[in-house]
Parts: C-alpha cells; sequence; structure tokens
C-alpha cells in the first residue's frame, strides 16, 4: 500500500537482465527499495540510518516515530521481495546470470520459472527450500552495510528523494497513529 513505485529491492538479490540502453531509464515517480549502503537519489529509496531497521529487532517492539515506523515497513517489504527473488533463483539456476535472449524471452522465462514455482508451492504440503532461504535471509539481513559485487558505481544525490521519502515517512506515521488511537 504505501510503497506504490517501488519496482523491486536492490542489494545483489535480484535477476540480472540485459537491458537494451533505449529500456533503460526509470520512470521518475518508479524507484527501488535499497539498504542503507545505498543514498536516496533519483529511483532510490533508503532507510533512515541510526533508526533501527532490521525485522529480527523489531520483534516485541512498537514504532515512535515516523522513522522508525518507515524502517519498519521498507524492511519488511524490502524482506518479502528478496526473499521472492532468493527462493526463485535457488530454485531456477537460468536466473542467477543475465542471458541474452530478446528482451521478451527473458521476460517470458522469468514468468515461467514464477508460474512453475507457484506450482510446486500449491502441490506440496512443506517447501524446505522456502525454510532454508528464511534462515539465510536472516543470516544476510544482520550485515546490510555489505553491498553486492554488482554495486552501482555512481549515483546522483538529491535533496528531492530525502524529502520524498520523509513526506511518505510522515504520513504514514499520522495515518498509523491515527488508527491507534480509534483503537484505544
Amino acid at each position: 500500500m504505501w510503497f506504490k513505485g517501488a519496482l523491486g529491492a536492490l542489494n545483489g538479490t535480484h535477476v540480472p537482465l540485459t537491458v537494451p540502453i533505449e529500456d533503460q531509464e526509470i520512470p521518475s515517480n518508479m524507484y527501488y527499495l535499497v539498504n542503507s549502503g545505498y543514498t536516496n537519489c533519483p529511483g532510490f529509496i533508503a532507510p533512515y540510518r541510526g533508526t533501527q531497521y532490521h525485522l529480527n529487532l523489531w520483534r516485541g517492539n512498537t514504532p515512535t516515530d515516523y522513522k522508525e515506523l518507515f524502517n519498519l515497513r521498507h524492511s519488511f517489504v524490502r524482506n518479502k521481495i528478496e526473499q521472492a527473488f532468493w527462493l526463485l533463483k535457488k530454485r531456477w539456476a537460468i536466473l542467477r546470470t543475465a542471458s541474452f535472449y530478446e528482451m521478451k524471452t527473458q521476460i517470458r522465462i522469468i514468468n515461467t520459472c514464477c508460474i512453475l514455482h507457484n506450482f510446486i508451492r500449491d502441490e506440496m504440503n512443506e517447501d524446505k527450500l522456502l525454510r532454508a532461504v528464511d534462515l539465510e535471509l536472516e543470516d544476510v539481513s544482520l550485515n546490510e552495510n555489505e553491498i553486492s559485487e554488482e554495486n552501482i558505481t555512481f549515483v546522483r544525490v538529491t535533496d528531492e528523494w530525502t524529502a520524498f521519502r520523509d513526506a511518505l515517512a510522515k504520513e504514514m506515521f499520522e495515518e498509523y497513529q491515527s488508527r491507534h488511537r480509534r483503537a484505544i
């Protein structure tokens, strides 16, 4: 609900694609949720640094300000996206490296892997691979400042994206407080 313009999450857990130059620009209202190793800049929304972030730290706690609530929701969404991609890449080797098929074919391969994954999940009572991925992600999330070897080498830092994050975080917190006041 809150991250409507999010295209995905970046920290090395993604399916590499070969994208033609003319298709590489991100629309101005779209962005990736990134870890704290990145900064807010066009197309990237990072969590607040120096504020509690990891889901395992939130157990038994509730957010007390807009930065904590934003980081909690940011972490939850990134965790789910990363879990999905990590699981798909573990299950389907073709998703681990970039291919040089036409873009349309690359998208069909990813969609087919997702469909087959969902079919397997529907047919299996227990998914041991999913449990293993959960444990791996828990270990990896403790070292958030480590960026993958596929670093983005240049970002243009702008106050505009920090202001966007602040406005979104404050709106989230106002709605959160309003909902909790009604519940009391």
